[in-house]
């Protein structure tokens, strides 16, 4: 940004006298005449370097700069000379003095012709030119102090919005891929959950098969036993589903409600529970209980049932499958631990595992989100996730602050 700057009421309060009074910058160029046929003239050759940087700056908006032509016929002691000066009325014979503003690289020119070159008046003059120069100077910088100080302002205003909007733009974003991870790891499980629920059904028109048959023959007290298992088996199902639906929801960024942890390990293995069946999977629980932290349990469940299934799928192809879930107090954390017997993380994988798209499961398995997601969840919730390997096979940590306050109550 070029600011140009022009002194109409300083040359007109200087153009009262009848000396020449000029201002030339640092290389030499006068800006400031009290007579216009002064202005743009420059007392000292441009090199070529000066000439393309007043072109570029168009400091002078595109005036053209001429020589003042003069030639020094005598110096004298007070910083003053007799010059001869080719000016806009023709040559004379001037009493040449300046006076360098070193402030700003400035320099008061004085250029009195000898008849009317008194000394008291030539200082009066001067002091009175330097002391005006040095209020409008003054005045010059307040002005730009405060613009810039409203510029800076606006800047950073703008700044703190885009800042704001962007920080919006990702937690949105990241909402949305924690949901679809969620609905993903729901998708994969449903063949186990449709098994789960549909066995129970065909058990249930069994049941009630014989039910009928009970009742057609009078067996009213026999019918009533046999309608146990069933209602057992109904609100089985209704806290499955439940649950499923539970878990599908939205769950609102930032919540940090009190929760038992132990819980969530729980509601994650019922959820699974068709697949460690299936599998024939051992399952070592060593919980303490109660667990109390403050977090998001939904979000939490996403991310144990995450290293639960990551868990079974490295045992995949083991004979014997063991699952060993810890939860214990330590520096004021709750560490809950996953191992598995799974064979273990390659080394150089180690600290990849929770990268985004990073995977070592076949292509179609898998988008390699589910660690990232589940990095992520438990990072905004102030806790910490972590993975090494053991013996038989790998270990997760999920590691979140004991709620203090909890345990006191209780």
């Amino acid at each position: 940004m070029v600011v140009k700057l022009e002194f109409p009421e300083l040359e007109h309060e200087w153009s009262q006298g009848n000396d020449t009074l000029l201002v030339s910058d640092a290389r030499g160029i006068v800006f400031i005449a009290n007579q216009p046929g002064w202005r743009y003239r420059h007392l000292q050759p441009l090199s070529s370097n000066d000439l393309e940087e007043i072109k570029l700056t168009r400091q002078y908006d595109k005036q053209p700069l001429t020589p003042l032509q003069h030639q020094t016929l005598q110096r004298f002691d007070d910083n003053s000379s007799l010059a001869r000066v080719e000016g806009p009325e023709g040559r004379a014979s001037y009493l040449w003095e300046s006076l360098p503003l070193a402030a700003e690289g400035w320099t008061l020119h004085l250029l009195r012709k000898p008849p009317n070159a008194f000394e008291e008046t030539r200082n009066a003059g001067l002091a009175a030119a330097g002391a005006w120069l040095t209020l409008v100077f003054l005045l010059l910088f307040l002005n730009q102090r405060w613009r810039l100080g409203k510029v800076r302002q606006r800047n950073r205003q703008e700044l703190e919005q885009l800042v704001e909007e962007r920080t919006r733009d990702l937690r949105t974003a990241q909402e949305g891929l924690v949901q679809s991870a969620k609905l993903a790891a729901l998708g994969q499980m449903s063949a186990a959950l449709a098994h789960e629920i549909n066995q129970p059904l065909t058990t249930q028109r069994m049941q009630l098969a014989t039910l009928r048959l009970l009742l057609d023959h009078g067996r009213v007290d026999e019918a009533y036993k046999a309608l146990r298992p069933l209602d057992d088996m109904l609100t089985r199902m209704a806290a499955l589903t439940s649950h499923l639906k539970t878990f599908a929801r939205k769950s609102p960024s930032g919540l940090r409600e009190r929760l038992d942890l132990t819980a969530v390990v729980d509601q994650s293995l019922h959820l699974l529970e068709a697949r460690l069946r299936a599998e024939d999977v051992e399952v070592v629980l060593q919980l303490t209980r109660p667990a109390w932290v403050r977090g998001d349990a939904i979000r939490l469940e996403q991310v144990l049932i995450n290293l639960l299934r990551n868990a079974l799928d490295a045992m995949q192809d083991k004979p014997h499958k063991r699952l060993e879930i810890s939860l214990e107090a330590e520096d004021q954390l709750w560490q809950l631990r996953v191992a598995d017997n799974g064979g273990g993380i390659a080394e150089e994988h180690l600290l990849s595992v929770f990268d985004p798209f990073f995977t070592t499961k076949p292509v179609g398995d898998g988008l390699g989100l589910g660690l990232a997601v589940s990095y992520a969840i438990v990072h905004e919730l102030g806790g910490r996730l972590s993975v090494a390997n053991q013996e038989q096979g790998a270990v997760f940590t999920l590691s979140l602050p004991i709620d203090l306050e909890a345990h006191i109550q209780c």
